[in-house]
């Protein structure tokens, strides 16, 4: 008997939870305790090419389903969700070390895509075009697309899963799930949750395992029509080289962004200061649409550094429910080297650190919430994605000196502003070279498109535009 929390977590394929063929098993560590919490199937390439004609004939079975019948399982899946939600945010809690308010998310995020979709599939019409001659009639319909494949971030193990599930399922596609290794428990769980229900055969598969077994056949397999991925752009660069060369497929990415965070003078400080501790310290600073480069005014400059320093200084750092933390570990012993380089690196860049720099001498991945003030704004510093709870401060004197250095990046994810004039807001919201400008505040949800452009991304996560990615357009052409 395991004496893991978590015990044992098999592979999902085909509709039946499966060891792997060689029973080869990967351990999952808490990064809170830094203790093996669970292992799980890790599937060789025997395994993958098994799950991709499992999903082939998943897809097969799915796409020919009335509507209605695939609204009806994914209302099904949903509520089992709901139903096993405690286990779920459990299980997040103690892989990616949030604190339990922050794994809702994840649930809320899942099952809010569930019924997003499920209701937003049945607004999909044909499209009649006029012939300008009188000759013809010409519709354009919309068709399922065929097999998904979904890489997922460790970040958000549920949410991020819930993104490609809900808009996959309501188009009629099946579905490859592979989770990070750093957070894959709540993944594998839903593969339980399908198993329980007795969901489709072969219509949503969670997998996973190494690049050379796992990665590298889902992208060289021509059988799949989409590889979805939430991921760095490293990554994304990578899934496209290796998937293109066999067949041409549909890419939907969401990469990794560089988000700058502008405070004007007239800014409402309270506000500013607020949302840009929390989006630094939710989730230990581990989105993707986390602010890394804070673009102070100068006039307003120690007002701001002094209410990040007093918020973040105030921030309880812990693991789980113990003493009710606000924020937890990084997700791995990389992340922590990682962020430690960052704020070095800013050091040596001339940064001087207002409170934190340095990781926690405790079990587990804790690093202190971190602000440094840095004068230069061409530092190479601001040019990594920080990813982790540390704010990089500069400051400007001019609307177009904040713009040229706010755009002068690869990625092009989220921005925010602060201002309450509407002339600067507007100036922004037209220059700023970002897939999402926020001003004086932050708002997402399952209805509202995400996005980026460069290096950020292709195609959308959430909205109605995101079931675009999973479904062809045929046009249908008959002479009168």
């Amino acid at each position: 008997m395991s004496n893991l929390i978590f015990g044992h977590k098999d592979l999902y394929i085909n509709g039946a939870l499966t060891p792997a063929s060689n029973n080869s098993t990967f351990e999952v560590i808490c990064p809170g305790t830094e203790k093996a919490i669970a292992t799980i199937s890790w599937a060789t390439k025997e395994d993958t090419l098994a799950t991709l004609q499992a999903a082939q004939a998943g897809f097969e079975y799915w796409s020919q389903l009335p509507v209605s019948e695939r609204v009806s399982w994914m209302h099904k899946l949903r509520n089992k969700i709901l139903e096993k939600s405690e286990d779920l945010r459990t299980a997040i809690v103690h892989e990616m070390g949030k604190v339990w308010g922050g794994s809702e998310e994840d649930i809320t995020s899942i099952t809010n895509s569930l019924q997003f979709y499920a209701e937003e599939i049945l607004k999909i019409e044909d499209l009649d075009i006029k012939d300008r001659e009188g000759t013809h009639s010409h519709t354009v319909i919309k068709q399922p697309l065929g097999v998904a494949v979904a890489f997922l971030a460790y970040n958000f193990p549920l949410l991020n899963l819930g993104f490609k599930l809900g808009p996959a399922l309501a188009a009629g596609c099946s579905i490859i799930l592979k989770p990070s290794e750093f957070s894959p428990i709540s993944a594998y769980m839903i593969g339980e949750i399908c198993e329980e229900i007795n969901f489709p055969k072969g219509v949503v598969n969670v997998i996973c395992g190494d690049l050379e077994n796992v990665g590298i056949p889902l992208c060289e397999s021509t059988i799949p029509q989409l590889i979805t991925m939430i991921g760095s752009t490293k990554t994304a660069q990578k899934l496209i080289e290796q998937s293109s060369k066999t067949s041409i497929k549909q890419y939907s990415m969401e990469c990794g962004g560089n988000a700058p965070f502008i405070v004007c003078e007239d800014a409402n400080m309270e506000q500013a200061i607020n949302i840009g501790s929390i989006l630094k310290t939710a989730n230990t600073g581990q989105i993707c649409v986390a602010p890394n480069r804070f673009y102070i005014h100068e006039s307003v400059l120690d007002q701001f550094v002094a209410g990040m320093k007093e918020k973040f200084e105030n921030t309880k750092v812990g693991f789980g429910n113990e003493n009710n933390p606000d924020m937890g570990p990084l997700a791995n012993k990389i992340s922590v080297t990682r962020v430690q380089n960052i704020v070095n690196q800013a050091v040596s860049e001339g940064g001087k650190i207002i409170t934190g720099g340095n990781a926690l001498d405790i079990p587990g991945y804790f690093f202190e919430p971190t602000a440094v003030v840095l004068d230069n704004p061409k530092a190479e510093v601001l040019d990594h994605e920080v990813f982790g709870p540390v704010a990089l401060i500069v400051p400007f004197k001019t609307k177009e000196e904040v713009i040229e250095w706010a755009n002068n990046t690869d990625a092009g994810l989220a921005s925010y502003v602060f201002s309450e004039d509407k002339e600067t807001q507007a100036f922004f919201s037209k220059k700023l070279a970002f897939g999402e400008v926020q001003i004086n505040g932050v708002k997402y949800d399952i209805y509202l498109p995400h996005g980026g452009i460069k290096n950020s991304g292709i195609g959308v996560d959430c909205s109605e535009f995101a079931l675009e990615d999973y479904l062809i357009r045929k046009r249908i052409s008959v002479q009168l």
